[in-house]
């Protein structure tokens, strides 16, 4: 009885976890910004090169 009162916080927490990774694959990802360029945050021109 002593082990399952030792192991079980530790699986409740794994299943947690688990459940919050199948969650994220389950729902869509909401996107409020449009995507950044690359390179578009440094101030890169597209096609330029970097000195």
């Amino acid at each position: 009885m002593a082990l399952i009162a030792v192991l079980l916080p530790f699986l409740m927490l794994a299943v947690t976890l688990a459940l919050g990774r199948y969650e994220e694959l389950l729902l869509p990802a909401e996107r409020d910004e449009e995507p950044v360029p690359e390179g578009a945050a440094l101030g890169q021109r597209a096609g330029g090169t970097a000195l």
